[in-house]
């Protein structure tokens, strides 16, 4: 509504004022103009609250977008399934709590992540950034949704697979790693859980979604920092003097699973890969490789060359006779064991995590001697549960040198439920002693609670009943269970099978946090 300025200033009218003369005349009035009134104060601008993240106005992301399912949970948030209301497109809304944020180094990572998602948006094999938006509990990452599967999931979800397949999965891959450093910009954690499928359609591409590990590439900075998943990364990471040729190292990791269904370096805990990684032996002697072709092992070799400086480039590989589009690949059918053992090496086991924390729950005050009071030292607030921030002030104050990537990593192999936080249970499971894990009476202890009618094996109805109560009892986690501990294919798990698989692999996070 407009003001009428005619009216606010039209001319006085006059006033008579009294003369000291008795007599009056015309001229004894003098017009005297009235106060004008003073025009409305403006009003005030409202105050608009403006995140500490991203820098903008607050967003509800609910205005915008109408959230769905779930699609995952990670350490600082939940993915979930959005439409986007104008048009009613689908995307994927990753939602990270704010309360996790707490230090510079997490907002700047975060900041970071959206900086490369937006410089690399609209690139082949990257995942689509839509928008970024804060409110005072989240921020908000909307991406494209990438509805088929994790890599692996398609692969071995096929009947049969060829060097073929292998070579146009390995050249996206290799695309990616290409892409990314003519963008100026280093991955940094390249690994098959971060490549998605677009869709379920058989030539689906795939997309790089993960980039919150990645850095901008400053020209002549030598990286030190510890990052990436064990088994993909390069040997100059962990000498703590790196640069981009870290990537194609990673993507070599990848082909060569592909092609083999397991990692080049294999260990049982983290040190004894990362012995295997120092040592640099890659073996293509093996089963299956005299059946895989010399071209296919040729790349394998420049990829996964010790030296970074004489490591093949993503420009290069991409135009290696074996990695080509219309190259040298063959599609014959590899050996069937492949894809059993590449569905082994993906599968996480789920009976085993369930398994730890069953002997957790089990063990006595002596076996746990220290550590309830550990937690409540590290569980500051006494919520009952750990947060990442007091995870990496408990870790400080007991002198651990961990790297930030080093605690995420332990973060997430604690958090057994996935919720962002680490309970009681799940700390003494992840604390635990090898030792401890591998007496007699804590074994029978775990097998029984799977054995409820004490037959001396856990049947298909027994597992499901018992991962049901944790959230974990679906068909095809069962089916993976079986497949991998039930190694004479009866059917269900005797006991030996089970002490096996609870020997295989464990990894002492006790040392991690040094305890003793």
């Amino acid at each position: 509504m407009g003001f009428c300025f005619s009216k606010l200033f039209k001319k006085p009218r006059d006033i008579p004022i009294s003369s000291s003369s008795s007599s009056s005349s015309k001229s004894d009035f003098l017009p005297l103009p009235l106060p004008l009134p003073s025009p409305p104060a403006a009003a005030a601008p409202p105050i608009i609250a403006t995140g500490p993240i991203l820098g903008k106005p607050y967003t509800d992301i609910t205005d915008v977008y109408e959230l769905d399912k779930e699609l995952g949970r990670g350490q600082f948030g939940v993915t979930c399934l959005c439409t986007e209301k104008s048009t009613g497109r689908k995307f994927a809304c990753k939602s990270i709590s704010r309360r996790k944020l707490r230090t510079r180094n997490d907002m700047d990572g975060v900041r970071r992540e959206i900086m490369i998602l937006q410089h690399l948006t609209g690139q082949p094999n990257i995942v689509e950034f839509k928008g970024a938006y804060e409110d005072p509990t989240s921020v908000h990452v909307v991406l494209e949704l990438c509805s088929g599967g994790e890599l692996f999931d398609r692969i071995t979800a096929r009947g049969s697979y060829s060097e073929k397949e292998a070579a146009r999965i390995g050249r996206q891959v290799v695309n990616v790693v290409h892409v990314c450093h003519f963008m100026g910009v280093m991955h940094r954690d390249l690994k098959p859980e971060n490549f998605l499928m677009v869709s379920r359609d058989e030539e689906s591409p795939l997309k790089a979604t993960d980039f919150g590990l990645s850095v901008f590439i400053e020209p002549e900075k030598v990286y030190k920092d510890v990052v990436g998943s064990a088994y993909y990364v390069a040997p100059e990471v962990l000498d703590r003097n790196y640069g981009k040729e870290i990537d194609i190292w990673s993507a070599g990791v990848i082909l060569y699973i592909l092609l083999s269904g397991v990692p080049p370096f294999w260990g049982e805990t983290e040190e004894v890969i990362f012995e295997e990684i120092r040592k640099g032996y890659v073996d293509l002697r093996s089963s299956p490789w005299p059946l895989i072709s010399d071209s296919a092992k040729d790349l394998i070799k420049k990829m996964l060359t010790m030296d970074p400086q004489k490591r093949i480039t993503a420009a290069e590989a991409l135009g290696h006779p074996w990695l080509k589009e219309g190259g040298e690949a063959s599609d014959k059918p590899m050996d069937s064991a492949v894809l059993i053992r590449l569905k082994q090496f993906r599968a996480m086991n789920k009976l085993k995590r369930l398994a730890l924390k069953v002997i957790a729950k089990n063990l006595s005050e002596e076996d746990i001697k220290g550590l309830k009071q550990m937690f409540i030292n590290i569980d500051t607030d006494g919520s009952g549960a750990i947060t990442i921030e007091e995870l990496r002030e408990g870790l400080s104050k007991l002198g651990s040198n961990l790297s930030e990537s080093e605690i995420q990593q332990l973060m997430e192999a604690a958090d057994v439920d996935q919720n962002g936080t680490i309970d009681y249970l799940e700390f003494i499971t992840a604390t635990m002693h090898r030792h401890r894990l591998e007496k007699e009476e804590n074994l029978r202890k775990a097998f029984q609670f799977f054995d409820k009618d004490d037959s001396g094996f856990i049947t298909r109805e027994e597992l499901r009943h018992a991962m049901t109560e944790y959230g974990m009892g679906d068909e095809a986690t069962i089916n993976e269970v079986l497949d991998d501990v039930d190694t004479d294919k009866d059917g269900r798990i005797n006991y030996k099978e089970f002490v096996d698989m609870m020997k295989k692999g464990t990894v002492d996070f006790a040392g991690k946090l040094r305890m003793e």
